[in-house]
């Protein structure tokens, strides 16, 4: 059994939609908050870990 677990940033002023992750030794799982039995996203660790540091560099959006 996966361990999901939310974002601390989602809440209700964004309508609680966000993403859940479920961590492994060796990988990450990825799933929508809102359709958490349709499909997955599964990157490895030093893969997710390149993707959230590049995320932390970008320009915010909203």
């Amino acid at each position: 059994m996966e361990n999901w677990r939310k974002s601390s940033y989602s809440g209700p002023d964004d309508g609680n939609n966000c993403v859940e992750i479920a961590p492994h030794p060796t990988h990450i799982s990825i799933r929508d908050s809102k359709s958490p039995t349709r499909a997955t996203l599964t990157l490895t660790t030093p893969t997710f870990t390149a993707f959230i540091n590049a995320l932390k560099r970008s320009p915010k959006t909203r």
